[in-house]
C-alpha cells in the first residue's frame, strides 16, 4: 500500500518540479526579451512621440539617452544586488520597476515625463537583466538543461532586438506610440505574479560579506549623464558657452570621483586592477569609441526613413529587419571565421567594412530608395559591426582569471553603451548643425543625417587606429 501511495506523491513532486523549472525559464525569457525590445522598440516611434508631446529634435535625443545612461550606469550595480540580496527579490523588484516606469511614460503627458519615465525603465532594467541569466545558471545544472535553457534565453534576447523595428512599427500605427511602452505592464504583471509564485530564491555563499557599491554606480551614471547633456547644449549654445562648460566639468569631476570611490571600495563596482591587463583595457577602449557610432545607426536610420522617406512606422520597422538580421548573422559566423584569420587581423577587416558602409549611407538624398540608400550600406556596416562587437567582446575578457570572468564581461557592456549615449549626444549635435546651416526643407534634414554617417564613420576609423595596441590572439578565440 505504501508504494502505490508514494509512486503518484513521487510524480507529482517531478511535475512540480518540472513546472517550476519552466516557469523559471519563462521568467528569464521574457524579463530579457523587455530589456531588449525596449532599447530597440522606441526608435521608429520617435517622430510620432515627437509630434505628440512636442519634444524638440535636441531633446529627442534624451529619449533614448535616458535608458540607456541609466541602464549602463547600474548594471553592474544590478549583478552585485543579486549575490546579496538574493535573485528572485532582486529580479521581482527590476521588473517592477521596469514596469511601473513603462505605465508612467505611456501616460506621460510632457516630455520630461516621458525621460524620466525612460531613465527609471533603464534602472529597472539594469537590476533586471543580470538575473536572467542567474536564474537559468542557478535552476539548472551543467549539462544539456541548462544549454538548452540558455539557448533559449538567448535567441528570445536576440529576437527582442530583431521584433522590436516591427512592433513598435504595428504599435504606433495601428495603435499609438504611447503602446511601445505600454505593451510592458501586462508582460511585466504577468512575469512578477508568476515569479512571486513559483520563483525559487537563492543568493550566494559570500552575500552576506558584500557590500553594495550604490556610490560607483552613482557617479558613474552622473558623469556620463552630464558629459552627454553637456555635449548636447553645444547644439544651441556653443562648444565655449557656460551651460554646456558647467556640465561637461561637472561630468569630468563625477568620473574622476568614481575612480577615487572605486579605489577604496572593498566590493568596486569595477575592479581598476583588471586594467593593468593590456587586452582588457585597450579593447574597452575600442568598444566605447565604436560604440559611438553603433547605438546612433538606428536612431538616424528611423529618422531618416520616416521624416524623408515618408515610410509608415511599420515600414520602417520592417527595413530595419535586413540591418539587425545581418548583426545576427556575422556575430555568429564571427569566431568560425577566426579559424583561417587571426583575431586582430578579422577586426581590422571588419572595421574597414563598417566604416565603408557608414560613408556610403552617408551618401543619402533626400529621393533615395530602399535597395540603394538603404540596403546596400545598411548590409555592409551591421555586417561589420556583428563581427566588430563580438571581436572586442573576446578581447576583453582575454587573459582575466575565472574570478574576474563576470566583472570584465559587464564592463564591455557598458562600456558600448555608454559609448553609444555620448556618440548620440555628439553625433545628433552635429546633425542638428549641419540641418541649421542647410536650411529647412527634405534635403536640409537629409543633409544633417547624412553628416551623422559621416560622423560615425570617422569614429570607427579613430577605433581602428586602436587595434594595434591589442595583443596578438590566437586563431579561432572561444565566443565571449
Amino acid at each position: 500500500m505504501s508504494h502505490m501511495i508514494s509512486e503518484p506523491d513521487s510524480a507529482r513532486g517531478e511535475q512540480h518540479e518540472g513546472v517550476t523549472t519552466w516557469i523559471a525559464v519563462f521568467a528569464a525569457c521574457v524579463g530579457q526579451f523587455v530589456v531588449v525590445l525596449d532599447i530597440s522598440v522606441i526608435n521608429v516611434a520617435l517622430p510620432s512621440i515627437r509630434g505628440g508631446l512636442g519634444i524638440g529634435a535636441g531633446s529627442l535625443q534624451w529619449v533614448v539617452n535616458a535608458y540607456v545612461i541609466t541602464f549602463a550606469g547600474f548594471l553592474l550595480l544590478g549583478g552585485r544586488a543579486s549575490d546579496l540580496f538574493g535573485r528572485k527579490a532582486v529580479f521581482v523588484f527590476g521588473l517592477g520597476v521596469f514596469t511601473t516606469a513603462s505605465l508612467m511614460g505611456g501616460l506621460a503627458t510632457s516630455p520630461w515625463m516621458l525621460i524620466v519615465a525612460r531613465a527609471l525603465q533603464g534602472l529597472g532594467a539594469a537590476v533586471l537583466s543580470p538575473g536572467t541569466l542567474t536564474i537559468l545558471t542557478t535552476t539548472f545544472p551543467e549539462g544539456t538543461g541548462r544549454v538548452r535553457a540558455i539557448a533559449t534565453w538567448t535567441a528570445v534576447g536576440t529576437g527582442g532586438g530583431a521584433a522590436g523595428g516591427v512592433i513598435g512599427g504595428v504599435l504606433t500605427d495601428y495603435l499609438s506610440w504611447r503602446w511601445v511602452l505600454l505593451i510592458n505592464v501586462p508582460l511585466g504583471l504577468i512575469v512578477i505574479a508568476a515569479s512571486a509564485v513559483w520563483l525559487a530564491e537563492g543568493r550566494t555563499r559570500q552575500a552576506g560579506r558584500r557590500q553594495l557599491d550604490v556610490p560607483g554606480a552613482v557617479l558613474a551614471t552622473l558623469g556620463a549623464g552630464c558629459l552627454a547633456y553637456g555635449i548636447s547644449r553645444t547644439e544651441s549654445h556653443g562648444w565655449g558657452s557656460a551651460p554646456a562648460l558647467g556640465f561637461l566639468l561637472l561630468g569630468v569631476v563625477a568620473l574622476g570621483a568614481f575612480i577615487a570611490v572605486e579605489r577604496r571600495a572593498a566590493e568596486p563596482l569595477t575592479p581598476l586592477g583588471v586594467f593593468r591587463v593590456r587586452s582588457v583595457s585597450v579593447a574597452n577602449i575600442i568598444t566605447m569609441v565604436s560604440g559611438m557610432a553603433f547605438y546612433a545607426m538606428w536612431f538616424f536610420l528611423s529618422l531618416y526613413m520616416q521624416n524623408v522617406l515618408k515610410y509608415s512606422a511599420v515600414e520602417t520597422g520592417l527595413a530595419l529587419l535586413p540591418h539587425t538580421l545581418a548583426v545576427i548573422l556575422s556575430a555568429q559566423l564571427a569566431p568560425r571565421i577566426t579559424r583561417w584569420i587571426g583575431g586582430r587581423a578579422l577586426l581590422t577587416l571588419a572595421g574597414v567594412l563598417t566604416a565603408a558602409g557608414f560613408f556610403w549611407q552617408a551618401a543619402m538624398k533626400a529621393d533615395g530608395t530602399f535597395l540603394i540608400t538603404l540596403l546596400g550600406p545598411g548590409v555592409a556596416f551591421s555586417f561589420g559591426a556583428g563581427v566588430m562587437m563580438t571581436l572586442q567582446s573576446v578581447f576583453a575578457t582575454t587573459g582575466v582569471p575565472p574570478q574576474q570572468a563576470g566583472v570584465v564581461a559587464g564592463l564591455v557592456n557598458t562600456s558600448r553603451t555608454m559609448g553609444g549615449a555620448l556618440g548620440l549626444s555628439v553625433l545628433s549635435s552635429l546633425a542638428a548643425g549641419r540641418t541649421e546651416r542647410a536650411g529647412t526643407g527634405l534635403e536640409a534634414l537629409t543633409s544633417g543625417y547624412a553628416s551623422a554617417f559621416f560622423g560615425s564613420g570617422v569614429v570607427i576609423v579613430l577605433s581602428m587606429a586602436l587595434i594595434v595596441l591589442l595583443p596578438r590572439s590566437p586563431r579561432n578565440p572561444a565566443p565571449p
